[in-house]
């Protein structure tokens, strides 16, 4: 009985939202912000196109305030940046400017030259607001880049209520504290792209695009002595939506005990076109790899529907997963945490759902 109403729900288009953390009001004071609203965002991309987080960036940097200018900064070498740069001009309406930094220097997404890219470029724009995305694009720049200007960042900011004044979880996402900024230096956030839901882009939309800038490097000077380097990238080949954006997630804990019965929840996903994710104990199993991880130490989502699959429930996962409207939990452990953010639970063993599942459930259109 319990498993048919697991069975209609998943095959409902419709999910009911719960679960928003407590909201506590915490002031952090720093000194004074009064000038005109001028916000550059670092942009991410890769083959040619501008990521989603970006987009959503920029939804962010719109409740700054009224008539703000956007500029993103784009910096990498060769066609795909260019590529990128003019995706970047029409992705959003509210972008005023790109500008393009196009240099082998930037070849890699590495934190010295960025940082020092951002330095350079903020010299010359004299930006009120430096934003990134809460990737780990962002949190490896942006910190950085906070320590040359010698400014506090605030990060994962949810809400912004004014120009200086902030919102961004605390105590693993079960609190939420207010800042507000009030320094001297440039205001450097970084935006948990969750939060900030991009809407589709009209006709009309589309056919306004920003002006493109080609960044003048003559007098850019970086770091002789890096102390990072490139190693290598590695992707997956595959047709599944990406983890950070999914309609829906698909989630294993340890209790798939191992790599081929991991292949259940990929086969799963596949099935409700989802993107898989696992818990920081089964990626440090090896069962899948790291960037699959979904939690406080690996990726923040906000899907529709989430379902976890012999996952307990720890604090660190929980405040990955707070944001998303339907938690589905299967767990033979009635006592496990999961099932008290649950919105629907099922007290089963996952090798005899998951299998169920797969059988009953139609094809994705």
């Amino acid at each position: 009985m319990t498993r048919a109403v697991l069975l209609r729900a998943l095959t409902k288009n419709k999910f009911v939202a719960s679960n928003a953390p407590r909201s506590i009001s915490i002031s952090i004071s720093i000194t004074n912000l009064s000038r005109c609203i001028s916000t550059l965002i670092l942009a991410e991309h890769e083959s040619g196109s501008i990521k989603p987080q970006t987009v959503s960036t920029v939804v962010a940097a719109n409740s700054l305030g009224e008539n703000s200018s956007i500029s993103l900064l784009l910096a990498g070498s060769g066609s795909s940046l260019q590529e990128a740069a003019a995706q970047a001009a029409s992705c959003h309406p509210s972008v005023s400017e790109v500008l393009v930094a196009d240099s082998d220097k930037f070849e890699y997404p590495l934190a010295e030259p960025w940082a020092k890219l951002v330095e350079f470029v903020r010299q010359q724009g004299d930006y009120s607001h430096i934003l990134a995305s809460s990737s780990s694009f962002g949190k490896n720049i942006l910190p950085r880049v906070a320590a040359l200007l010698d400014v506090s960042p605030i990060t994962d900011v949810v809400k912004i209520l004014e120009s200086n004044q902030f919102i961004r979880p605390i105590y693993a996402g079960n609190a939420l504290s207010t800042v507000r900024y009030t320094g001297g230096g440039p205001c450097m956030l970084t935006i948990r792209s969750t939060s900030f839901p991009v809407t589709p882009i009209t006709v009309d939309s589309e056919s306004r695009k920003a002006t493109i800038s080609q960044i003048d490097l003559s007098n850019f000077k970086e770091d002789s002595a890096s102390k990072s380097r490139y190693v290598g990238c590695s992707t997956q080949d595959t047709e599944r939506p990406d983890l950070g954006s999914a309609r829906v997630v698909i989630t294993g804990g340890r209790a798939l005990k191992s790599v081929e019965n991991f292949k259940m929840i990929e086969k799963l996903a596949e099935k409700l076109g989802g993107a898989v994710g696992a818990t920081r104990a089964a990626v440090d199993a090896g069962y899948v790899p790291n960037d699959l991880q979904v939690g406080q130490t690996g990726k923040i989502v906000a899907p529709e529907l989430y379902m976890a699959f012999g996952v307990s429930g720890a604090i660190q996962h929980l405040a990955g997963i707070k944001d998303s409207k339907v938690i589905v939990a299967v767990n033979k452990d009635a006592d496990a945490p999961i099932f008290q953010v649950a919105d629907y639970g099922l007290v089963g063993d996952l090798f005899e759902v998951i299998p169920e599942l797969l059988e009953k459930l139609p094809e994705k259109k």
